[in-house]
């Protein structure tokens, strides 16, 4: 005998009730909307990528390309991102009396860029970043081979100024504590007059006595975009997949599972 009150049915709890059409409507736009959004944050990755590698293959011909005179005076009020990387040449003397250490991590560890000014013949001025040197021979005396004198001939990749300093770190000019190269700043606390509004990163060149270690210019653009495109297209489709489902289910579903 069917027990009082059940309709003979497998206990199975009600359907979903259907959605109703105006909630259908607002549910099907919202969804449209975020699906939009998601495949135009897809796009924009997708055009990312594209000017990224496009960067890549500039600064990659900028860098293998013959070396060109660095700007002078005339060319600094164009020297922007264009210019980064260029693979440059100038001639001149060191001042190593005003040289500036910046703290470096490298390949060889901890340690400085040791940045000198050139003065060129024509009395500007352009800072060089001869490489690198350990903590242990942060004073210019411990590798004076290296201290080279009379006119001199850098080659190397022109870069653009770092102002203000790094990540959660100020230059502080006052006590000589510098975390970035910024070339203002720098010329600023030497008391140097016209400067280039740039530095030049130093090639592999040895220098008398081994050190400052030249030539180890990081170059790296990080270039995820392919899989964050990846990523929200595959959000668009789940959302798409999952508003298709629940809207059909919803329509087609009926109390007591009739």
């Amino acid at each position: 005998m069917t027990p009082s009150g059940s309709a003979g049915g497998s206990g199975a709890g009600p359907s979903p009730a259907p959605l109703s059409l105006a909630r259908r409507f607002l549910f099907a736009a919202a969804a449209a909307f975020v699906f939009v959004v998601l495949v135009g944050l897809g796009t924009w990755q997708v055009q990312r990528r594209a000017w990224k590698l496009d960067l890549i293959a500039r600064v990659d011909a900028r860098v293998h390309a013959p070396a060109v005179p660095a700007p002078g005076p005339a060319e600094w009020p164009r020297v922007g991102p264009d210019d980064a990387y260029r693979h440059v040449w100038l001639s001149g003397t060191f001042l190593h009396d005003r040289e500036t250490l910046v703290q470096a991590v490298t390949e060889r560890g901890g340690g400085f860029w040791v940045l000198t000014p050139l003065r060129r013949q024509d009395g500007t001025v352009v800072l060089v970043n001869r490489g690198f040197v350990p903590g242990a021979n942060r004073d210019p005396a411990t590798r004076l081979a290296g201290q080279v004198a009379g006119e001199v001939r850098v080659t190397g990749l022109l870069r653009l100024t770092e102002p203000g300093g790094a990540f959660l770190r100020s230059n502080d000019p006052k006590d000589g504590r510098w975390y970035s190269r910024d070339v203002a700043a720098i010329a600023a606390a030497k008391g140097l007059t016209g400067i280039a509004p740039y530095f030049v990163d130093a090639d592999a060149t040895p220098n008398p006595g081994g050190l400052p270690v030249g030539g180890l210019t990081v170059i790296a653009f990080p270039n995820s975009h392919l899989v964050y495109a990846l990523t929200w297209y595959g959000m668009a489709l789940m959302l798409a997949g999952a508003a298709i489902y629940i809207l059909r289910g919803r329509r087609t579903s009926r109390p007591g599972g009739e």
